[in-house]
């Protein structure tokens, strides 16, 4: 599945032309010099080039294969189903990038089909206080040309609160759960902290209505209009979140200097940032980790050292058919394309592990399942480039 579980309603309604499609993208695949990338389990993939951006930050798949993709300064691209740049969306928010800051996610309405509507996050600065910001999400309506689009019907449906200073860690991902509900991971914005403190929602896992409203059985539900929002706590940078396809969800963080983690989400749990992780703080100070105070709940994988974890997603597609169910992280620091498998545990849970990495010298920012079942991935920085993974035969 991929990184939203609306990514998958607009795969599945793109197989129905998958066999019209296809000959395109071979075409254009065959036009373009591909590179073989070894992964650490001796897998052979062709990866593809078919575009480049500066900063690209997050990809979307559309229902009629072609694709939306955010680049950190602000553009939005509407992109044909051979991976080439067609034309920008206009009316989108304007945003000033910093540091990590700037255009963010952008995902489809389960029903984008009929309706039209998207989600995205960006970062808005205060309009008193240029050195505060903080990330924000609207709702919006999507209208698709030949050449680009336009964003209407323009709402924000939530917001980071309070914005602070500092241009890090805003996380900002969205999901849509198989149950309808926008769920929003907010980075702690380097402050520590609010990550635990139920009166800020920075350092959480969000859980709001489509219209940004908020549900009545959210696990906190009552004890403050922030703590409303809050599913769960205890996060340091959330750059991943996605469902599987049994409808867990997911999320990965950066950790501090190491303990970079993938956790499965549990509704009202505490994960326990700043006050244990498996890494350190940068200046040397040791934090406890989970094992040491169990309370918290522990993550499923963590890194040690950092792989500086960005985009998730959880494969289904048939192209790579032994990779059904396995989960991949973009890496940063890491400079690769990570994939982890998961299998039962004696406790009747899944026990999750790195399986192989893949590399080939460039931060990645984010991987997406195609309609086709190429896994595409966006690189991070100027000149990053849109590469198509397909098997090396």
């Amino acid at each position: 599945m991929p990184r939203q579980f609306t990514r998958a309603i607009g795969a599945i309604a793109s197989t129905l032309v998958l066999c019209h499609c296809a000959s395109a993208q071979d075409t254009q695949a065959q036009s373009a010099t591909p590179e073989i990338i070894t992964g650490t389990d001796g897998v052979k993939l062709s990866a593809t080039p078919l575009e480049t951006f500066d900063s690209a930050w997050a990809m979307a798949f559309l229902p009629d294969r072609r694709a939306v993709v955010t680049e950190k300064s602000g553009n939005v691209w509407l992109i044909s189903a051979e991976g080439k740049k067609l034309g920008k969306i206009t009316n989108a928010p304007t945003v000033r990038a910093r540091g990590q800051g700037g255009m963010g996610d952008f995902i489809l309405h389960p029903d984008f089909a009929s309706n039209g509507t998207v989600f995205l996050s960006y970062v808005e600065r205060d309009v008193d206080d240029d050195s505060l910001s903080g990330a924000a999400v609207e709702r919006a309506t999507l209208t698709l040309k030949d050449e680009g689009g336009e964003l209407s019907d323009r709402e924000v449906i939530w917001r980071q609160a309070p914005k602070v200073k500092g241009n890090g860690h805003y996380g900002h991902r969205l999901a849509v759960s198989p149950d309808g509900h926008l769920f929003i991971s907010s980075g702690e914005r380097q402050k520590f902290n609010p990550a635990q403190n139920m009166a800020m929602n920075l350092g959480k896992i969000i859980r709001i209505n489509q219209d940004g409203s908020v549900p009545e059985d959210n696990p906190f539900y009552g004890n403050g209009a922030i703590a409303d929002q809050v599913w769960t706590l205890g996060h340091r940078n959330p750059l991943g979140i996605a469902f599987d396809s049994e409808g867990r969800l997911w999320e990965q963080e950066m950790g501090p200097k190491g303990g970079d983690e993938l956790n499965l989400i549990v509704r009202s749990q505490n994960y326990g940032y700043p006050a244990v992780s498996e890494g350190d703080h940068y200046n040397g100070t040791k934090i406890p980790n989970h094992a040491s105070v169990p309370t918290f709940e522990a993550p499923a994988v963590a890194w040690v050292p950092a792989i500086s974890p960005a985009g998730l997603m959880f494969y289904e597609g048939d192209r790579f058919a032994d990779w059904k169910g396995d989960a991949f992280i973009g890496g940063l620091s890491s400079r690769a394309l990570i994939r982890v498998t998961f299998e039962p545990d004696a406790e009747g849970g899944l026990k999750a592990s790195e399986a192989a990495r893949y590399e080939w010298g460039k931060r990645v920012r984010e991987p997406e399942q195609g309609p086709d079942g190429a896994i595409y991935v966006l690189e991070d920085r100027e000149g990053g480039r849109l590469l198509r993974l397909m098997p090396a035969e």
